[in-house]
Formats: C-alpha cells, sequence, structure tokens
C-alpha cells in the first residue's frame, strides 16, 4: 500500500510539473509582469477629457461620453523599456488605442485599434502624433472584431515592436520618446458613437 502511495505522489508531482510547461508560454508566461488594472476599480489610473471610464464584471470599459465626447485614460505612472499585454475587445466603429511613453498629445506612441480607410490599414497600426503611421497592419485578417485580441508592444531604447494575436505589425526605430504613461484613448465623432474599447488584462514587465 505505502509503495502505491509513493507511485501515485511521483505521478502527481510529474503532472504539475508538466502542466506548468504546457501551452504557450504557461508557467511562466506572467513571471516578471505586474498588473497595471486591477480588474476591480480604476486605481493608479487618471481621466482626460470627457470619456466614460468604468469596471464592469471586472472589465475596464470605455466610451464616448455624453455628445460624442472623447477622452483618455491613462497610468499615474511612467515608463520607459518594457514588455506590455493587453488582451481587448472592440464594438465597432472603433477608433481607439494604447498609449505609450505617452507625454503629451504631440509626444507618444500607440498602438491603434481601429479601421483606417486612407491609407488602408486596421488594429495594430503603430501611429505616432505628427508623425502619422510608423508601420501599418494591412491584414485585416488577423483581427478578430467579435472576440478578444492581444496586442503585445516591446519598447526598448528607440526600438518598437507591435504584435497584433501573435503577428508581428510593427518593427521600427524612433526616438521621439523614450518614456510616459500607459493609457486608452476613445475619440470624438459621431460615426464612432456606438464604439466601445473592453480591457480583460493589461501587464507589463519593466525590461
Amino acid at each position: 500500500m505505502r509503495r502505491v502511495l509513493v507511485v501515485l505522489c511521483l505521478v502527481v508531482a510529474m503532472s504539475l510539473v508538466g502542466c506548468g510547461e504546457v501551452g504557450p508560454g504557461a508557467g511562466q508566461s506572467k513571471a516578471g509582469f505586474v498588473k497595471l488594472f486591477n480588474g476591480s476599480d480604476l486605481s493608479g489610473w487618471e481621466t482626460s477629457g470627457n470619456a466614460r471610464w468604468f469596471v464592469e464584471d471586472g472589465m475596464l470599459v470605455g466610451t464616448q461620453g455624453e455628445n460624442n465626447a472623447p477622452g483618455d485614460l491613462f497610468t499615474t505612472d511612467t515608463y520607459g523599456d518594457f514588455l506590455v499585454t493587453l488582451t481587448y475587445r472592440a464594438e465597432w466603429p472603433c477608433n481607439s488605442g494604447l498609449w505609450f511613453r505617452y507625454q503629451s498629445p504631440k509626444k507618444a506612441y500607440q498602438a491603434d485599434i481601429l479601421e483606417y480607410k486612407n491609407p488602408v490599414c486596421y488594429s495594430g497600426t503603430l501611429y505616432c502624433p505628427g508623425k502619422m503611421f510608423l508601420a501599418m497592419n494591412e491584414d485585416k485578417s488577423i483581427v478578430d472584431r467579435e472576440g478578444w485580441n492581444t496586442i503585445k508592444v516591446r519598447a526598448e531604447g528607440d526600438h518598437l515592436q507591435v504584435w497584433l494575436n501573435g503577428h508581428q505589425v510593427a518593427d521600427v526605430h524612433d526616438d521621439t520618446t523614450d518614456s510616459g504613461k500607459i493609457g486608452f484613448q476613445v475619440h470624438p465623432g459621431d460615426q464612432f458613437g456606438p464604439m466601445k474599447i473592453v480591457v480583460r488584462e493589461l501587464l507589463l514587465k519593466p525590461l
């Protein structure tokens, strides 16, 4: 009986170790990452403009305010070099995005969440005020318009990289800003009245 118990314990231990290695990044996917959104309130965040930002069912939600008012939501802390992972979904038509290294409306980067017509590009496109698009995602097939998407941004020195749902959509060098806040945008305009940006998870790992 004792021998059977020992064998069972070994099997359980081995299965637990194995579980830590199954799946992409499992067991280490959150190692060194910090949650920027706690899933319960807007602690650590500040608003700008008149968009509505609130937490609902553990999700961070952004919509236009009254009379199609726009606005932004920013972390109170600033970050320099990092890897950030955003899990989100959008209700369309939508014009939003993940701000990073944000210092001012003229000095920032944004991993866009949009459908742009001229030039044609989609979510994951890398935007910089004054320089327009530094890199464009022209492949709409990698965007899940109805479900959850994952944007990853790696910013290290002047090297900026963006992935959307596992596909690299930006790999550029630019020195507009080397540090700043992380945030989200709700764009103005009645054409985006129905828009909603819903954030399930936002993780950041300093580099």
